[in-house]
C-alpha cells in the first residue's frame, strides 16, 4: 500500500479529478458538432483532456480542417456547458469531498491548478461547493503556456508561498503530469478517461485508482 509523505501543500487538477466534467465535456463538445453538421470523433476529445481551450482548438483544426467553424463550435459548446454549471450538473468525483476537508483539518493548503479559464474554474468550483477549501486558483487564462509545460503548477506553488518541490500534484490526465514532474513536485495519477502513457511509469508518478487511495495514503 502507497504512504505519501504529508506535503508542505497539495495541488489539484479539476477537471477529471474533482469534478468528473470530462464526460460531460466530451459529450457537448460532440452535441455541438452535430448541431453544425460537421465531423467529431471521440480520440479527438480525448486527445483534449488536459489542454487549454487554445491548444484544443489546435487539435481540432488540425483533425478536420482548416475550414471548421471553429468559433461557432467553441461558442455552442460554451452555452451547453455553462447551462450545466448553473444546473449542477457536473458531479464531484467521489471522495473529493472527503479528501478536502481532511486536508484543512491537517492545515495542509490546498490550490487548483487548472486548463480552465478562471471565471469558468470559479463557477464550477463554487457550483460543487468546494471553492472555500483552496487558498489559491491558477487557471488557463493566467499562464502564456499551458499543460504540458509547468507553468500552471509553478503559479500555484507560487501563490501559496511553498517551492514546487515540497507540493504533491494530483492529477487524472497525461499533459497535467507531465506539467507537474516538470514543474518537480511529487505527482499521483489518479486516471480518469486516459490511462497514463509509458512515459508517465518511467517518471515513477504513482498510480492510485481513486481519491480515496490518496486520502489512505496521506492519513
Amino acid at each position: 500500500m502507497l504512504t505519501l509523505t504529508r506535503p508542505r501543500a497539495v495541488i489539484f487538477d479539476m477537471d477529471g479529478l474533482l469534478l468528473d466534467s470530462e464526460r460531460v465535456a466530451l459529450g457537448f463538445f460532440e452535441q455541438a458538432s452535430r448541431e453544425l453538421g460537421v465531423a467529431w470523433s471521440q480520440e479527438v476529445g480525448l486527445s483534449m483532456v488536459g489542454l487549454n481551450s487554445k491548444d484544443s482548438d489546435k487539435l481540432i483544426l488540425q483533425a478536420f480542417g482548416a475550414d471548421f467553424p471553429i468559433e461557432a463550435h467553441r461558442q455552442r459548446f460554451g452555452e451547453l456547458y455553462e447551462a450545466a454549471i448553473v444546473a449542477g450538473d457536473i458531479p464531484l468525483k467521489p471522495f473529493a469531498r472527503e479528501l478536502l476537508e481532511y486536508l484543512a483539518g491537517a492545515r495542509i493548503p490546498c490550490a487548483v491548478a487548472t486548463s480552465t479559464r478562471r471565471t469558468r474554474a470559479e463557477a464550477k468550483l463554487m457550483r460543487a461547493h468546494l471553492l472555500q477549501h483552496f487558498q489559491a486558483l491558477a487557471c488557463g487564462d493566467e499562464v502564456s503556456r499551458g499543460k504540458p509545460a509547468p507553468d500552471i503548477y509553478e503559479l500555484a506553488a507560487a501563490r501559496l508561498s511553498v517551492e514546487p518541490r515540497d507540493c504533491l500534484a494530483l492529477e487524472d490526465s497525461n499533459a497535467g503530469v507531465r506539467a507537474a514532474v516538470s514543474a518537480s513536485m511529487n505527482v499521483v495519477m489518479v486516471p480518469d478517461l486516459l490511462k497514463p502513457d509509458a512515459d508517465i511509469r518511467r517518471y515513477g508518478v504513482s498510480v492510485l485508482e481513486s481519491l480515496k487511495d490518496v486520502l489512505v495514503a496521506l492519513m
